[in-house]
């Protein structure tokens, strides 16, 4: 690994697939990096929705269903590991008169950037009974990569980087978020499909 490789930390960014990543589970992806270092990377897939809605998941974790507006919201495929986990990427919740850092959940990762990821059942407890996160995105599964793979992709030209804007995750429609990311690097589909195809 070379020292830039080494210096690299892409935590709170978007991976933007590029058109010659034809992998199932990346091809046109928009991921999420919730964590970066020497050791590896985590992030989850925000512009792949299942064919299960957040009412379905929640009759089937015996919870009642959450407000409406959620309700009929999909459940994202986060990537190809855990796929049986789920995975809540959420605005930050924090308890009153506690320390600002300290997370409400039992299971949360703070991401340095703004966001948070909580894996355990008492998110899902208070999206049900209509409190909780203001804005969520639910996936199975994450993505990984292991330590120096994720530089590898990237040298490879597999992947294009960006600042993640959260509103891409929480207000853009799914089908408009492949687009939205590449714009935050000033750049259109359509040219980046072309030079794919000369590629």
């Amino acid at each position: 690994m070379t020292e830039d490789s080494a210096q690299i930390n892409l935590t709170h960014h978007f991976l933007i697939a590029m058109p010659s990543l034809r992998d199932e589970a990346f091809e046109r992806s928009v991921v999420y990096l919730c964590d970066h270092s020497e050791n590896g990377a985590m992030g989850i897939v925000i512009n792949k929705p299942s064919d299960i809605s957040l009412s379905e998941l929640f009759d089937k974790v015996d919870l009642p269903h959450p407000k409406a507006s959620l309700a009929q919201s999909p459940v994202f495929q986060g990537g190809p590991v855990h796929m049986d986990r789920g995975f809540v990427l959420h605005t930050p919740v924090r308890a009153l008169g506690e320390d600002e850092n300290a997370a409400v959940y039992a299971s949360t990762m703070v991401v340095p950037g703004g966001l948070e990821v909580t894996t355990s059942r008492d998110v899902l407890e208070a999206l049900s009974q209509g409190s909780g996160p203001e804005q969520v995105l639910i996936s199975l599964g994450y993505a990984s990569w292991g330590g120096g793979q994720l530089e590898g992709e990237l040298s490879e030209n597999a992947w294009l980087t960006v600042e993640a804007e959260p509103q891409v995750i929480f207000s853009t429609p799914i089908d408009q978020r492949y687009a939205k990311a590449l714009k935050l690097l000033g750049v259109d589909e359509w040219a980046l499909s072309a030079v794919g195809a000369r590629a």
